[in-house]
């Protein structure tokens, strides 16, 4: 068998994401019938069936299920390398730090102060999006806090706290000096999970809120909570958002991560000044 293409690997993400031929066709930028003939071909090179092809539909099998995955992996791979090349080459290279704004625990500054190798560039993001930019190759390193994926990541704990809820000043729950996830049973976080859930996916389909103002304001009203760490909590005081402790809460951690396969000495450099800032730290949690 010969090996796989890239090519054959982004058209056959593109049918089974779309679970549609039209639509991957209109993706790709290219007419239905030669993608109908590039899975085809793909299918007889690999030996297995991958698509299950109706009038109306596209569905997977496992071996279908199984390659996506891989596929998805390769084709970030492939594009993580070619914009690392394409920086390594620049005249001026950059180092360029994803994170979520106000998710640094005030290291940030410290760490830009002391490092001195390149200079850096800031990507800012939402939940999730820091992980995703070290995997497709658009930032070199992250300061990302629990939880996440840390497949083809490696990383180093900076900073842990415990996390609190944040709610409504006038909740009766408010009115507790602790609380547990049983007791938050029924509120909704920004992500469109449960509150007694702790910490999961957003459910498929569910408008995740991102904008930090817009969480405080929906918090303020009750018409959410949020789990946050001790170290924003202490950041943010808000006269209409009281902050408690949930006792079967999981701590937060801050990690500096890059990707597994980096030798960027650059990188390594700010992965040692990121510590060595955190170790100096007073990161003390105020008291509730």
């Amino acid at each position: 068998m010969s090996d796989l293409e890239t090519r054959q690997l982004r058209y056959f993400a593109a049918v089974a994401e779309e679970r549609h031929f039209g639509r991957a066709a209109e993706r790709l930028g290219m007419a239905q019938p030669p993608l109908s003939r590039a899975i085809r071909d793909l299918e007889r090179q690999l030996g297995v069936q991958l698509l299950v092809r109706t009038t109306r539909q596209v569905t997977l099998t496992a071996a279908g299920e199984s390659l996506l995955d891989d596929a998805r992996r390769v084709l970030d791979a492939v594009a993580a390398a070619e914009r690392r090349a394409r920086r390594a080459g620049q005249e001026a290279p950059v180092l360029r730090v994803a994170l979520k704004a106000d998710y640094d625990a005030g290291l940030l500054p410290k760490i830009l102060d002391a490092y001195d190798v390149l200079p850096v560039e800031l990507l800012l993001g939402g939940p999730g999006d820091q992980a995703a930019a070290l995997h497709d190759g658009r930032a070199d390193v992250a300061l990302l806090p629990t939880p996440y994926s840390d497949i083809g990541l490696d990383a180093e704990p900076l900073v842990t706290s415990p996390r609190v809820v944040a709610l409504a000043a006038n909740d009766p729950l408010a009115a507790r000096k602790s609380l547990r996830l049983a007791d938050l049973a029924g509120r909704e976080l920004p992500n469109g999970s449960r509150a007694e859930e702790g910490d999961v996916r957003a459910p498929s389909g569910s408008r995740i809120v991102r904008d930090l103002s817009q969480i405080f304001n929906l918090v303020e009203v009750g018409t959410l909570v949020w789990y946050l760490p001790q170290w924003l909590a202490d950041r943010h005081p808000r006269p209409g958002v009281a902050y408690r402790p949930v006792e079967d809460l999981a701590e937060a951690t801050l990690y500096v991560a890059w990707p597994a396969e980096s030798r960027s000495t650059a990188v390594a450099a700010f992965v040692r000044t990121a510590k060595a800032v955190a170790a100096e730290s007073d990161l003390t949690p105020s008291v509730l």
